[in-house]
């Protein structure tokens, strides 16, 4: 495995090779989840990329940018051991003044976006970055940030980008339990409540197989169940994130963001 600490040192690397390339763009402190995107990338392409880069401007002031962790040493082994060719590690992406994207004025601003403004915009820049600077064929993506899956679909289209974005399935603990690099923070207590929100989404599926399609009941549903969290939003959206009054099977996703503690955690269910 190949290590560049600089945007300019991959691009010499990448050069020097031939072939598809697979790239899994992370913030570190690997899990499951993000072996399984390695995995599919290792299997479909000829080269797989990997970064690891704690992005600052998708951080809004008072979020946990300083906690956030950091496994450097576990994560190369991850790397290493999943069959990584490149590993992308930057210290910094950027300038001091400089070009940036802005995530669209409906679909950056709604759910994720109306909880933390701004976060779509420097997501949405550094994704921009490091696709330019890889340039590859494949880029794997988990369904669990589903919204800025879309929105980095959408950027894709928008900007005539020539990757593939691919989606890849929530991975989840044996107990259900979402896997996220911040479920570090929760203590044993805290992470029995984080199932809660595990739980209000099979409440969901379960109305929805038993022919309930009314997103207000399957909404009210799934606020009980997340008693007494401190829930953020419990919302119902079709594949473009409009708004919708009735669940339409094959597009239609079921979103969930609640406080556990501290720790701001979030889930969904693609129907």
């Amino acid at each position: 495995m190949i290590i560049a600490r600089s945007r300019e040192a991959l691009r010499e690397i990448l050069d020097l090779m031939s072939g598809s390339i697979g790239f899994v763009p992370t913030m570190g402190a690997l899990h499951i989840g993000h072996r399984s995107l390695i995995e599919a990338a290792r299997r479909e392409n000829d080269i797989v990329v990997v970064s690891i880069y704690v992005n600052p401007t998708q951080f809004l002031a008072g979020e946990d940018l300083s906690k956030y962790p950091r496994k450097e040493e576990a994560d190369f082994k991850i790397c290493e051991l999943s069959g990584v060719d490149v590993l992308f590690y930057p210290e910094s992406m950027y300038e001091s003044d400089e070009v940036s994207i802005k995530a669209p004025d409906v679909r950056g601003y709604i759910l994720e976006g109306a909880s933390r403004p701004g976060h779509f915009d420097g997501m949405l820049t550094v994704v921009m970055k490091l696709l330019n600077g890889v340039r590859p064929t494949r880029a794997y993506f988990g369904k669990k940030d589903a919204q800025q899956l879309a929105l980095i679909s959408q950027m894709v289209r928008n900007f005539g980008m020539n990757v593939e974005i691919v989606p890849m399935d929530t991975m989840r603990e044996g107990d259900g339990l979402a896997l996220s690099s911040r479920n570090i923070y929760l203590d044993e207590v805290q992470r029995g409540e984080a199932l809660k929100l595990s739980a209000s989404l099979k409440e969901a599926t379960k109305m929805v197989m038993q022919k309930n399609f009314g997103t207000q009941s399957i909404q009210e549903a799934m606020i009980e169940v997340l008693k007494p969290l401190d829930v953020e939003y419990v919302a119902i959206v079709n594949r473009q994130f409009e708004a919708i009054s009735e669940v339409v099977l094959g597009d239609t996703i079921v979103l969930v963001a609640a406080r556990v503690g501290t720790t701001r955690l979030i889930d969904n269910v693609w129907m």
